[in-house]
């Protein structure tokens, strides 16, 4: 059996990132030695932010094909399953910061939750204007001089509030998302992760999280319009599209390692909620 690859940084061996790692590179540096092809991947706690400032091309993610053209922003949350196609000799940066890092900024700011809530396109974004922000932090990165560290941060406060506003301003009409709520389902999402092929329950995931089951639904039903379980089970069907779309799994194999013991349920369970069986998602499966 094959996994998704999962890496550190592209094609680096995976290993856990510190929890302030951030690290910018041009687009070219990656892309160019792949044939500007960047093939479906996944990194476990490292979200990107892709700034292109001269190029197109195609960012796939988790089946979804989104052309892009620059200068735009492209958004990657750390877990996701991505590739992307460029044209050769785009160019841009790219920005990884840990998602640990991530979650200390939304704490502070509240209003980045929702900025790495899933893939996207934030176009037109003045590029430009943030170019002379990415060659500072680049500078900081290896720099030690007095202030560094409060340096790097300010860089990167810059780009992320950047970032927002473009999201902002392409969800025109949108809720605003509320802080604390908005926190406890980010964290809610965190325990998903360590814990969706458990089958825990809600009561579980609540005191794991040390609220109520009631609080818990409350969060959800707010920020994510729907009950917790149905994100648990958005978890589970995702990462069985995962297995049967990018894996080697037989169809008995993925119900198992999703934590089905029959896997007729776990076959009756994906078909009620996609409205397709697995062995027909399986059909579809691109050759790698």
């Amino acid at each position: 059996m094959s996994a998704v690859p999962h890496f550190f940084l592209y094609g680096e061996p995976r290993r856990e990132a510190g929890p302030r790692f951030l690290h910018l590179e041009s687009l070219a540096h990656r892309s160019r030695p792949s044939n500007w092809r960047i093939r479906p991947h996944a990194h476990t706690d490292l979200h990107h932010v892709f700034a292109l400032s001269s190029g197109a091309g195609v960012m796939l993610a988790e089946g979804l094909r989104v052309p892009f053209a620059a200068p735009c922003l492209l958004i990657v949350p750390a877990g996701l399953v991505h590739g992307f196609t460029f044209e050769a000799e785009a160019s841009g940066t790219v920005l990884t910061i840990a998602e640990p890092y991530a979650r200390e900024l939304i704490r502070r700011e509240p209003d980045f939750a929702g900025l790495f809530t899933g893939a996207r396109c934030l176009a037109p974004a003045e590029v430009g204007a943030l170019e002379p922000v990415f060659a500072h932090l680049s500078r900081e990165l290896v720099w030690q001089a007095p202030g560094h560290a409060a340096a790097v941060e300010g860089h990167l406060l810059a780009v992320l509030v950047q970032a927002l506003r473009l999201s902002r301003h392409a969800a025109v009409g949108a809720d605003p998302v509320a802080g604390r709520a908005a926190m406890l389902v980010a964290k809610f999402r965190e325990t998903i992760e360590a814990k969706f092929r458990s089958g825990a329950s809600l009561e579980s995931y609540a005191e794991a999280l040390a609220v109520t089951p009631a609080q818990l639904r409350r969060a959800c039903r707010q920020i994510a319009g729907c009950p917790p379980m149905r994100l648990v089970q958005d978890r589970i069907l995702l990462e069985a599209e995962r297995v049967l779309l990018y894996t080697n799994m037989s169809v008995a194999e993925a119900a198992a390692y999703l934590g089905f013991e029959d896997s007729a349920y776990f076959s009756r369970f994906f078909a009620k909620r996609t409205g397709h069986s697995p062995r027909a998602v399986r059909r579809t499966r691109q050759p790698p």
